[in-house]
């Protein structure tokens, strides 16, 4: 019977540790939300934090963006050419970067970028004991630490979302106007026509706030809870990267199956 017993007590220590880590992660954001006015009533440290996530993660974002855009630009007017239907690239490069690509892929690449270094940040100040100290001093970390990274996370993610889908349409229209000769008149008016703003662009804006909420509290979570040395700093900020990534890609799943069912 002990090769029936030792699985079953490695399924029940696994689904108690899940257990413990919802319930521990559900009152670490409840005393985020408790924390949030700090960082409205002192603005000044909103607002560096939005410029260290935020437009320090632009860069990526407005590259990424762009080249995503010629890809589906290039690949769709080949396949578009081959129905007549070239005058539908303008809509579909919208459709597809609105809805689906545009909020998921920043999601990656701000988990890759912006939330790593959260994790690595918050948790080099665990390591050396600054969020120790701070208690000591009787300075709430979750106020002025935690907070205002938080919030600034939450706000820049479906900004970036927007600016990187609207670098993917300008470069579907760069490739396939500029560079295989489509009419431009057409690649405007056949998204303008085709895409909705409640049934698209609200859709995506949603997700991207979902995704922005999920994934900068994973980011900030496992900082402050990694333990207190190099190699504990490095396994959280790996597992920032994949739980986000994992969470982002089944959580599109289950928003779109809502959103568009």
């Amino acid at each position: 019977m002990k090769f029936l017993v030792t699985p079953i007590q490695k399924l029940g220590a696994t689904v108690i540790d899940l257990v413990y880590s919802l319930g521990s992660i559900g009152l670490f954001f409840y005393r985020i939300l408790s924390a949030l006015m700090t960082p409205i009533l002192r603005p000044a440290l909103l607002f560096t934090q939005l410029y260290m996530i935020g437009v320090k993660t632009l860069i990526i974002i407005l590259v990424s963006g762009l080249f995503v855009g010629m890809v589906l630009g290039l690949q769709f007017y080949t396949n578009l050419v081959d129905f007549g239907a070239e005058s539908q690239l303008g809509l579909l490069v919208a459709l597809t970067l609105v809805r689906e690509l545009g909020p998921v892929l920043t999601a990656l690449l701000f988990a890759g970028r912006a939330c790593s270094a959260l994790t690595a940040e918050i948790g080099l100040m665990r390591a050396t004991e600054q969020l120790d100290a701070m208690e000591m001093m009787a300075v709430d970390p979750i106020k002025r630490v935690i907070a205002p990274r938080y919030l600034a996370g939450f706000i820049s993610m479906p900004l970036l979302a927007a600016i990187f889908t609207l670098m993917g349409i300008y470069g579907g229209h760069l490739v396939g106007v500029s560079v295989l000769g489509g009419d431009s008149g057409i690649y405007w008016s056949a998204m303008q026509n085709g895409v909705d703003f409640y049934d698209d662009v609200l859709n995506g804006f949603i997700k991207s706030i979902v995704f922005g909420a999920v994934i900068t509290l994973i980011a900030v979570y496992q900082g402050y809870y990694s333990p207190r040395n190099s190699e504990g700093v490095s396994s959280a900020t790996t597992r920032t990267v994949v739980v986000s990534s994992l969470l982002i890609l089944s959580l599109d799943f289950l928003l779109t199956s809502l959103m568009f069912s």
